[in-house]
Protein backbone atom coordinates (compact mmCIF):
# COMPACT_ATOMS: atom_id res chain seq x y z
CA UNK A 1 0.00 0.00 0.00
CA UNK A 2 1.35 3.40 -0.98
CA UNK A 3 1.41 6.42 1.27
CA UNK A 4 0.03 9.70 -0.07
CA UNK A 5 3.57 10.89 -0.79
CA UNK A 6 4.52 7.71 -2.68
CA UNK A 7 1.33 7.94 -4.71
CA UNK A 8 2.04 11.60 -5.47
CA UNK A 9 5.65 10.90 -6.47
CA UNK A 10 4.79 7.98 -8.74
CA UNK A 11 1.83 9.67 -10.41
CA UNK A 12 3.61 13.02 -10.81
CA UNK A 13 5.85 11.32 -13.37
CA UNK A 14 3.14 9.59 -15.42
CA UNK A 15 3.47 10.44 -19.09
CA UNK A 16 6.47 12.68 -18.46
CA UNK A 17 9.88 12.32 -20.07
CA UNK A 18 11.26 11.08 -16.76
CA UNK A 19 8.53 8.47 -16.16
CA UNK A 20 9.78 5.14 -14.82
CA UNK A 21 9.38 2.03 -16.98
CA UNK A 22 6.07 0.23 -16.55
CA UNK A 23 4.72 -3.18 -17.45
CA UNK A 24 0.95 -3.64 -17.53
CA UNK A 25 0.60 -0.35 -15.66
CA UNK A 26 2.86 -1.34 -12.75
CA UNK A 27 6.36 -0.04 -12.11
CA UNK A 28 8.88 -2.34 -13.75
CA UNK A 29 12.24 -3.28 -12.25
CA UNK A 30 14.66 -5.73 -13.89
CA UNK A 31 17.04 -5.90 -10.95
CA UNK A 32 16.69 -5.54 -7.19
CA UNK A 33 19.09 -2.56 -7.05
CA UNK A 34 16.67 -0.62 -9.30
CA UNK A 35 13.82 -1.19 -6.87
CA UNK A 36 16.04 -0.14 -3.97
CA UNK A 37 17.24 3.02 -5.72
CA UNK A 38 13.61 3.92 -6.45
CA UNK A 39 12.63 3.36 -2.82
CA UNK A 40 15.61 5.24 -1.43
CA UNK A 41 14.81 8.30 -3.55
CA UNK A 42 11.21 8.25 -2.35
CA UNK A 43 12.17 7.75 1.29
CA UNK A 44 14.84 10.47 1.37
CA UNK A 45 12.54 12.97 -0.30
CA UNK A 46 9.65 12.06 1.98
CA UNK A 47 11.94 12.55 4.99
CA UNK A 48 12.76 16.05 3.77
CA UNK A 49 16.35 15.63 2.62
CA UNK A 50 15.43 17.10 -0.78
CA UNK A 51 12.31 18.11 -2.64
CA UNK A 52 10.80 15.53 -5.00
CA UNK A 53 10.74 18.14 -7.78
CA UNK A 54 14.47 18.76 -7.29
CA UNK A 55 15.05 15.05 -7.82
CA UNK A 56 12.78 14.99 -10.91
CA UNK A 57 14.62 17.91 -12.47
CA UNK A 58 17.97 16.22 -11.84
CA UNK A 59 16.64 13.01 -13.38
CA UNK A 60 15.49 14.94 -16.45
CA UNK A 61 18.96 16.50 -16.67
CA UNK A 62 20.63 13.09 -16.40
CA UNK A 63 18.41 11.65 -19.12
CA UNK A 64 19.12 14.70 -21.29
CA UNK A 65 22.87 14.35 -20.77
CA UNK A 66 22.72 10.70 -21.80
CA UNK A 67 20.64 11.53 -24.87
CA UNK A 68 23.06 14.31 -25.87
CA UNK A 69 25.97 11.88 -26.00
CA UNK A 70 24.29 8.73 -27.40
CA UNK A 71 22.24 7.71 -30.39
CA UNK A 72 18.55 7.15 -29.71
CA UNK A 73 18.90 3.45 -30.59
CA UNK A 74 21.97 2.91 -28.38
CA UNK A 75 21.41 -0.39 -26.53
CA UNK A 76 23.34 0.86 -23.50
CA UNK A 77 20.33 3.00 -22.47
CA UNK A 78 19.30 2.19 -18.92
CA UNK A 79 16.70 4.33 -17.17
CA UNK A 80 17.72 3.37 -13.63
CA UNK A 81 21.38 4.27 -14.24
CA UNK A 82 20.12 7.80 -14.90
CA UNK A 83 17.90 7.50 -11.81
CA UNK A 84 20.86 6.45 -9.67
CA UNK A 85 23.07 9.25 -11.05
CA UNK A 86 20.31 11.77 -10.26
CA UNK A 87 19.92 10.35 -6.76
CA UNK A 88 23.66 10.55 -6.14
CA UNK A 89 23.72 14.20 -7.22
CA UNK A 90 20.80 15.35 -5.06
CA UNK A 91 22.13 13.43 -2.06
CA UNK A 92 25.53 15.08 -2.53
CA UNK A 93 23.94 18.54 -2.81
CA UNK A 94 21.81 17.92 0.27
CA UNK A 95 24.90 17.23 2.38
CA UNK A 96 23.31 14.02 3.60
CA UNK A 97 26.35 11.92 2.69
CA UNK A 98 28.62 14.25 4.63
CA UNK A 99 26.38 14.09 7.72
CA UNK A 100 26.30 10.31 7.58
CA UNK A 101 30.10 10.10 7.43
CA UNK A 102 30.56 12.19 10.59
Amino acid sequence: MQTKFEHYAATSMLGAEDAPPRCDGALSFEREWERRAFGIALALSKDGHFEWEEFRQELIAQIGAWEATHRSDDPSWHYYRCWLAALERVVARSGLANRAAQ
